[in-house]
């Protein structure tokens, strides 16, 4: 007996006098060779640390735990040794895990002893639910890692009666004040999409999604770069019982939600990455064209036309077929080794806003996002591609013109994730419904998609007013029950120079606008010859419709037909805004700004420096985005861009090289070449819009004192004039522009607020040429809807079909330009007359009897010219 009791007694001096030695516990300090052979295995999974950063603030008011939806012991050593080597907390604590092979010798040891020593004492083993070690440890700082789902686990639960660990902690949470955070960790072995049918290597080794033991090691040793770990959103589990509908559940029930909710979590930020669930192009085509509503319409259609089924059917699959994507994710990797080419050898780097990325990648989990960039050259339709497939996003879907589905890019783009769609629906009614239901179902799977709102590449440099069919077949989508939510974001994508400048030029100045084909794919090889500087890319802050329907105070299915056109007007002209307030100012567009803006053809290196001061300080004070080079260097930008635009012949001085100007030195700008600098003028004219048109107001007045109140009204005017030119924010009034400008101006010290009389002030000599320079941005549209307003003035009978009217008006231009009535050549734009052209419909100047309001806006356009000459 006193052997028995000596030996009781080595066992709990050796234990401590307690049973609470499990292998559930992983120490953090687990040995050095251990801790070097897991380091070594894991050391090529890439962790987001951005994401990570927000764990360290959460321990220090809460309790952290780490969940995965599948068990596996890999992933839980992982993330025992990445913690402990990031300073995150270390997940210690492994609800459901016994890894003994990595434990300590000693404490193996002690663990044998507690667990011998119980069953001596109580003839049971130790149970860590129990004897609340787990919430003892949770409590004392620790943390622990769970896993949502595991083999048996309903019978291990609901048969067995063991301890569920979502139910215990929310017991824990109950319990105490601290908050509890759940935090979602997902490790990814492929970034492919879970196929819809599993194939035989999935069925043997494990799918991506959940691979198993022997396809995890694979991977990590073979290919370790393409592991990497995602960090979901924190789960507040003391918020989450605080909610009515749960607060009143039984613990049964709350615990079978939390799981619910925590899992849905890993599976929408599992496919905001990976993308929905990979079917054939084949099995889409077959929903669609197979789905009830499809199938009535076909049959009524069938009988309206007096034609037969079949060929409704035929035509319906034909039309599936030109639309549809395939995309791939062999094809996005060839994109991205051409453009990670084009991007070193042509262009030199991309300069990407990662802030606002991580925005919209916290929002790709809510719904499909709608990214919306800007449409200046073809390398757009990759970029977006390239960036989402560096930055664990899934790669969009992207609506492309018919133009583009030429053999062989219609299959890249196709393969990329590009489908097409024609410039007119007019008269398709079939193609239209076949294509209204592609739009739903890649909405229903869950697909991103990549519109140009703009409806084509803008050829003049600023973006365009923006085309509302296709936003209006999202918005009737979403109606009828696509998706819960679409997630809109406006990205403006920008270039120091673009491939296609020249081209731009030709159409603008009235050439015709070549198809593209296989032929301009083979030339394309003189670009690799030249360098076209950066390229930038940046994001709005995204919105949700769901959201944006609860501010406006009425559901989707709440609006009438009237209500729906406004919002999908609200939101395309919103999205414009978006756009343009991300654009990024370059060198060259400041540059060709301040070069343009000279009445003279010839003028000094100091007086172009006065501009473009006045410039960049009035883009400082609107914080506009500038590029590096702009913040960096200023003069050597400005040098470099002088040299680029000398040896381009679009500028002319005769020294050596730009570094060498000195005050007097003489800068002659080349006539014909105008039209090439109007491009890059055009790229950052948004900033100068509302200041433009606030300087040409003040110039109105024709004084040097005036208040703000006596220039509204004529900024009304200017700003509805050029509405088919610039999209002010709808949001805010004209007021809002004026007040800005004129804080601005006071700024520079280009007026001053007069001493006694409210809102009034006066404009100090040195203003009255800045206010010139601001207002002389407007002075090519001026020219071009004088041009437009004169044809209107001679000519009584006025053409329907505006292609007439162009054609006519241009001839019109060209003879005013050689009389020196108007001075700009690149007034000359056949897309300005267009602008102008579409406005003066609109106000029906095309009708006879409206010759005393056609004189009226020639007045005004005359004066407000002269004002700038």
């Amino acid at each position: 007996m006193s052997i028995m009791n000596n030996i009781k007694k080595g066992i709990d001096t050796t234990l401590s006098g307690t049973h609470n030695h499990y292998l559930s516990f992983l120490p953090g300090n687990i040995g050095i060779i251990p801790s070097f052979i897991l380091k070594l295995l894991f050391s090529g999974i890439k962790v987001n640390s951005e994401q990570e950063a927000i764990i360290n603030n959460l321990q220090k008011d809460g309790i952290v735990i780490y969940t995965t939806k599948y068990r596996s012991y890999l992933k839980y050593l992982f993330f025992h040794t990445h913690c402990k080597k990031a300073g995150l907390p270390c997940p210690e604590i492994g609800f459901g895990y016994r890894p003994f092979m990595f434990q300590p010798a000693l404490r193996l040891f002690k663990i044998c002893l507690a667990h011998i020593d119980h069953f001596l004492r109580y003839f049971s083993f130790p149970n860590p639910y129990d004897t609340d070690y787990y919430k003892e440890e949770l409590l004392n700082g620790k943390s622990g890692l769970l896993s949502l789902i595991e083999k048996k686990g309903f019978y291990l639960r609901f048969v067995k009666k063991k301890t569920d660990p979502v139910q215990y902690i929310i017991d824990i949470q109950k319990s105490i004040d601290r908050p509890i955070y759940i935090i979602p960790q997902l490790m990814f072995f492929s970034k492919k999409p879970v196929r819809s049918t599993p194939t035989v290597t999935d069925i043997i080794f494990g799918t991506e999604e959940n691979p198993g033991r022997l396809r995890r090691i694979f991977t990590l040793i073979n290919n370790p770069k393409k592991v990497f770990v995602e960090v979901s959103d924190p789960f507040n589990i003391q918020q989450f019982l605080a909610q009515p509908e749960i607060r009143d559940l039984n613990p049964q029930q709350q615990t079978l939600k939390l799981r619910r909710s925590l899992i849905r979590q890993i599976n929408s930020h599992r496919q905001s990455i990976t993308g929905p669930v990979q079917k054939s192009r084949e099995e889409i085509k077959l929903n669609i064209l197979t789905g009830p509503k499809i199938q009535r319409f076909m049959k009524n259609h069938a009988q309206k036309k007096n034609i037969p089924l079949k060929e409704v059917h035929k035509k319906a699959n034909d039309y599936l077929e030109e639309i549809a994507a395939n995309i791939s994710l062999n094809w996005i990797r060839m994109y991205d080794i051409v453009l990670t080419w084009i991007l070193g050898h042509i262009f030199e780097g991309m300069i990407i806003d990662y802030n606002g990325l991580n925005k919209l990648k916290a929002m790709s989990k809510k719904g499909p996002l709608i990214l919306i960039p800007c449409h200046k050259s073809h390398l757009d339709y990759l970029i977006l591609s390239y960036i989402f497939f560096h930055n664990n996003l899934a790669c969009p879907l992207i609506a492309a013109g018919k133009n583009l589905s030429f053999w062989p890019l219609g299959t890249i783009f196709k393969g990329g994730g590009a489908f097409f769609l024609r410039r007119t629906f007019r008269g398709a009614i079939l193609y239209s419904k076949i294509f209204n239901a592609y739009v739903f179902k890649i909405l229903k799977e869950g697909f991103n998609i990549e519109l140009f709102i703009e409806g084509g590449r803008s050829r003049t440099g600023k973006v365009l007013m923006p085309k509302l069919g296709f936003l209006s077949m999202l918005l009737n989508a979403y109606r009828e029950g696509a998706c819960e939510d679409m997630i809109f974001v406006g990205i403006n994508i920008g270039y120091d120079r673009i491939l296609e400048e020249r081209a731009y030029i030709h159409e603008i100045e009235g050439g015709q606008k070549e198809p593209e084909n296989v032929k301009q794919v083979i030339e394309a090889r003189k670009f690799l010859k030249k360098r076209y500087g950066k390229v930038y890319v940046n994001f709005h802050e995204p919105f949700s419709l769901q959201s944006l329907l609860l501010q406006r105070g009425k559901g989707i299915n709440d609006l009438t037909s009237k209500e729906m056109n406004t919002l999908c007007r609200y939101i395309g002209y919103r999205l414009i805004n978006d756009i343009n307030s991300e654009t990024v100012v370059t060198p060259y567009g400041l540059v060709a700004s301040s070069l343009l803006n000279f009445s003279k053809k010839r003028f000094t290196y100091e007086h172009f420096l006065f501009h473009f001061n006045t410039y960049l300080t009035h883009l400082n004070a609107q914080n506009s985005k500038l590029s590096d080079t702009l913040i960096g260097g200023t003069r050597y930008s400005i040098n470099q861009v002088l040299d680029n635009f000398r040896q381009r012949k679009f500028i002319e001085f005769n020294v050596a090289k730009a570094e060498e100007l000195n005050s007097n030195k003489i800068i002659k700008l080349i006539e014909n070449k105008r039209p090439d600098l109007e491009y890059y003028k055009n790229n950052s004219i948004f900033f100068f819009v509302p200041a433009a048109i606030t300087s040409l107001s003040i110039l109105e007045k024709d004084a040097f004192l005036f208040s703000a109140s006596d220039i509204h009204v004529s900024f009304k005017f200017i700003s509805n004039l050029f509405v088919n030119e610039f999209a002010l924010d709808a949001d805010k009034p004209s007021e809002y522009f004026v007040r800005k400008s004129i804080k601005a101006f006071i700024d520079d010290a280009i007026i001053i607020p007069h001493q006694s009389l409210p809102d009034t002030y006066n404009l100090t000599s040195t203003g009255f040429r800045k206010i010139k320079l601001f207002a002389s941005f407007l002075k090519t549209f001026l020219e071009s809807y004088l041009v437009v307003i004169t044809y209107y003035k001679q000519n009584s009978d006025i053409p329907k079909d505006q292609k007439v009217r162009i054609k006519k008006i241009q001839l019109l231009g060209n003879s005013m330009y050689k009389k020196r009535e108007v001075e700009r050549i690149e007034s000359l734009s056949k897309i300005s007359y267009m602008n102008a052209d579409s406005f003066f419909v609109a106000q029906k100047l095309n009708h006879p009897d409206n010759v005393e309001l056609i004189d009226f806006f020639k007045d005004s356009i005359k004066i407000n010219l002269q004002l700038l000459s």
